[in-house]
């Protein structure tokens, strides 16, 4: 009897420049078919965009404040988002059906839960502590001048027959004013912030170490 071939290794792929979202929607949803075909390898894509709003399948139309930017319907679940410059996305697409790590297989909960780790341990490499909060997605840190809280990065996901896609949002060091055009998330009683915002003035490259080595502590 001929065992079954394992699967393929997982692709780790960092785009140069600036990726258009049109074309980063269609790129996706070309590979999450491929892969629940069995024909394409899982993928953990690190982009780059110009200034973009994008909105999920919850967003609401009064939370784009103002339109200064191309807005896309992105499918994924969430609100409103601002993608952009000094911006890095990570689209993550991996087969559900079988586990990850740590992330137990067609458990969209723990999927979701590991995104988030993985997010809290490769920001934890530049000693900033950022937080999950309950009924707020994404991750946080303390605003010490404001005694509230700030997101550093956000998460939303769309998972298809048990293949997902869209991932996660890391701020760098975006134009923070740029996310005056919308409600992030639909919460506007928090600020956004960033690893440059921080104090830590790290360089894209370096945050894509920081995301590659995490990622193996949570999903490898």
């Amino acid at each position: 009897m001929t065992a079954p071939s394992a699967n393929p290794p997982l692709e780790w792929v960092v785009s140069e420049g600036r990726t258009p979202y049109a074309e980063a929607l269609s790129a996706m949803e070309s590979r999450v078919a491929a892969i629940r075909a069995g024909t394409a390898a899982e993928r953990v894509w690190l982009v780059e965009h110009d200034p973009t709003y994008t909105a999920g399948t919850s967003a609401r139309p009064e939370d784009l404040r103002e339109a200064r930017f191309p807005t896309f319907a992105a499918g994924r679940g969430g609100q409103w988002t601002y993608h952009g410059p000094g911006q890095r996305t990570g689209y993550v697409m991996l087969d559900l059906t079988r586990p990850h790590g740590s992330v137990a297989a067609r458990d969209v909960r723990a999927y979701v839960h590991g995104l988030e780790e993985w997010l809290i341990r490769a920001i934890d490499r530049f000693n900033i502590r950022a937080e999950r909060r309950e009924g707020r997605v994404g991750l946080w840190v303390a605003n010490r001048a404001t005694g509230g809280e700030d997101k550093i990065a956000a998460i939303g996901v769309r998972v298809t027959r048990w293949v997902s896609w869209h991932g996660v949002a890391l701020n760098v060091d975006p134009d923070l004013a740029h996310f005056g055009g919308i409600v992030p998330c639909g919460i506007s009683e928090h600020g956004v912030t960033s690893l440059h915002a921080q104090g830590v003035l790290a360089t894209m490259e370096e945050a894509d170490s920081a995301l590659r080595a995490a990622w193996d502590e949570v999903f490898g």
